[in-house]
């Protein structure tokens, strides 16, 4: 038995130079996908008039075809999310406490379930304008189910389908070698986040929350590293942010606008994760799944260590029937899973901004802070601070008849830089595997005003 050991292990040596061995075949399946997948999520290409990603132009020409249906589908899918969770959480049925697929998607618990039961009755009153005004308006319920949630319907078809590009093919892998001595340091995040980082900043916050949902359930990520990418790196993409310029009227300000929330950006994502609740998140791996930890040898230098780690992980797919099988559990998940979340949140968020001065009695305070800072109008930028956390467009919008472009300025900058708010990627946070709560992200929007307000006012002043 012994002698039968010591040729296992000689055998073993022998053949892994040769696993580890990088071949043109290898290198090609690591290169290919992974270079459209760069060029799909991160790129940025002008269509329209707009700078936008070519996923984000790919789920506009299916918005703008199925434009007329999406309201129906997504309601459809949020009733049907209701149904089966409510299904499966009175008979435990055993066809899905055995698909664990399908138990992680509808087996969800009773505080979930009801979140899906509530979103279910608003779409009803939504299609059907059943009961107070308020709930329907097309300023709420009437907006989402209308207007953001075709929205997401197509974002996530497309980028649920093209995810394994990113992930499956060893981009991931390669980069986080040859990243894991920023990325650590300055962000407390492995290497292999800087592509997620990336493909939430360029690209669009719900394209970035996907994508670390996905990474960290498959043991990418601890819950503490998902929760730091999550919310401190999911910014609304490049074109939204050009859509809130304008309704501030100052585009010609478009440079130093996202060069200011770049510098907010990156000093808010240096000190959240390091202060409550982000640094008291545990480094434990997702619930059942076996921790991938980020070891990177550079013994026979940094590229080359990234370069075997990329296609080692290349070499390992399946066929694109696996991958093709993937796409569309990532797709299932989003739309049964997040879509309810977000109509739910986000409509309960809106009636308070729109139908009580809630957060205008929240803002009060910021006006002798703003006042001594220096901000013209200060009164009317105080109630639209808070106001973000329910939908980053209305301060915007609230702020758009002030006659001092300063004060226009300081507002949309802030209202991209909080990141959080529930009508989308606040929603969407909860309604993922991230471990975060409500109370989480109220706090992290908090720090997050407190951190770029001042920055923000600070460059305004070289600015006017």
């Amino acid at each position: 038995m012994g002698s039968t050991i010591e040729i296992s292990n000689e055998s073993q040596k022998k053949v892994k130079p040769f696993q580890n061995k990088i071949t043109n075949s290898r290198f090609t399946l690591f290169l290919l996908p992974s270079l459209i997948g760069l060029v799909i999520f991160m790129l940025p290409i002008k269509h329209e008039g707009n700078i936008s990603i070519p996923v984000a132009v790919l789920a506009k020409i299916i918005e703008n075809s199925l434009k007329e249906y999406l309201p129906i589908i997504a309601g459809f899918f949020i009733v049907v999310s209701a149904a089966l969770s409510c299904f499966v959480f009175g008979f435990k049925p055993k066809w899905v406490q055995k698909n664990m697929f399908l138990k992680s998607l509808l087996d969800v618990g009773f505080k979930w379930t009801m979140v899906r039961l509530l979103s279910a009755c608003f779409t009803v009153s939504f299609i059907g304008q059943i009961g107070p005004e308020l709930i329907y308006s097309d300023k709420t319920g009437g907006f989402l189910l209308f207007d953001l949630l075709p929205v997401l319907v197509c974002v996530f078809l497309v980028a649920g389908l093209l995810l394994p590009l990113l992930l499956n093919f060893g981009l991931i892998e390669f980069f986080g070698v040859m990243l894991s001595s920023v990325m650590r340091p300055l962000f407390t995040l492995p290497g292999r986040s800087s592509i997620d980082c990336l493909a939430s900043w360029v690209g669009d916050g719900t394209i970035g929350v996907l994508l670390t949902n996905k990474q960290y359930t498959e043991g990418l990520y601890t819950k503490r590293e998902a929760a730091v990418i999550g919310t401190t790196f999911s910014l609304v993409s490049i074109t939204f942010a050009t859509v809130i310029l304008s309704q501030v009227q100052l585009q010609s300000l478009f440079p130093q606008f996202y060069f200011t929330i770049f510098l907010a950006g990156i000093a808010a994502a240096f000190i959240s994760p390091r202060i409550y609740p982000l640094n008291k998140i545990k480094d434990e791996y997702f619930e059942g799944v076996n921790g991938i930890p980020d070891q990177v040898n550079t013994s026979q230098g940094k590229f080359a260590e990234a370069l075997k780690q990329a296609t080692a992980k290349a070499s390992k797919n399946q066929g694109i029937g696996r991958l093709t099988l993937e796409g569309v559990h990532n797709v299932l998940d989003m739309w049964l899973g997040v879509l309810p979340t977000v109509l739910c949140f986000g409509t309960c968020a809106l009636i308070l901004a729109e139908y009580t001065s809630l957060f205008d009695i929240l803002g009060t305070p910021f006006v002798p802070v703003l006042e001594f800072l220096g901000v013209p109008d200060a009164q009317a930028a105080a109630a639209t601070i808070l106001l973000g956390f329910a939908d980053m467009f209305l301060p915007a919008v609230m702020i758009s008849k002030s006659p001092y472009e300063f004060t226009r300025f300081v507002v949309a900058c802030l209202s991209v830089s909080q990141l959080i708010y529930m009508s989308e990627v606040g929603s969407l946070l909860i309604g993922s595997k991230i471990p975060v709560n409500f109370k989480d992200l109220v706090l992290i929007y908090l720090q997050r005003t407190f951190i770029s307000l001042p920055i923000i006012i600070v460059c305004a002043h070289f600015i006017f």
